[in-house]
């Protein structure tokens, strides 16, 4: 149930929306008070520095953010507290938004494997999921005429990054 509920997600995504101005300083505030309860299990320090106001497709936005601060706080190393910055800058007439962790880290011939649906890089004894968050999230960034992408050192953590314009048409 949970696959095909992520594909039809994923087919979804962009679909019949309406392009709105989005706070994303409000948004993250709104995605803290729901991970509440994670961030104080798992003891995270999540630090958010000025964020812009973007044009977007809302639902697909927030999804994009939940799945990134979801995976940053889900893929720490053993024994150390997640930290996770989430800020922003400005290129030219787009956003970078950058979401930073000290987590796991990703290995260099993994690169574009973490992208395609349910590729998985973990049993599923370690880490929960199916295997789709991050598709979606590089499908919602091109919706978006944007980008997704990463820079990551193994065992020292990540930051994962994606673009949106100033305009969409």
């Amino acid at each position: 149930r949970s696959l095909i509920k992520s594909l039809l997600d994923y087919s979804r995504i962009g679909q019949n929306k309406c392009l709105e101005d989005i706070d994303l300083n409000d948004l993250v505030s709104s995605l803290l008070m729901d991970l509440h309860s994670v961030i104080k299990e798992k003891n995270a320090n999540i630090s958010v520095s000025e964020l812009p106001v973007v044009k977007g497709y809302k639902t697909d936005i927030t999804q994009l953010l939940m799945n990134l601060l979801k995976n940053g706080i889900k893929f720490s190393r053993p024994g150390v507290p997640p930290e996770i910055e989430i800020s922003a800058c400005r290129l030219e007439s787009q956003w970078k938004i950058m979401v930073s962790d000290n987590g796991i880290g990703i290995k260099p011939e993994h690169r574009e494997k973490i992208f395609l649906i349910f590729q998985r890089l973990h049993n599923r004894n370690e880490y929960e999921g199916n295997g789709i968050g991050l598709a979606h999230c590089r499908k919602i960034a091109e919706v978006h005429k944007g980008q997704l992408d990463f820079d990551s050192v193994p065992g020292k953590g990540s930051t994962f990054w994606f673009t949106i314009p100033d305009v969409l048409n």
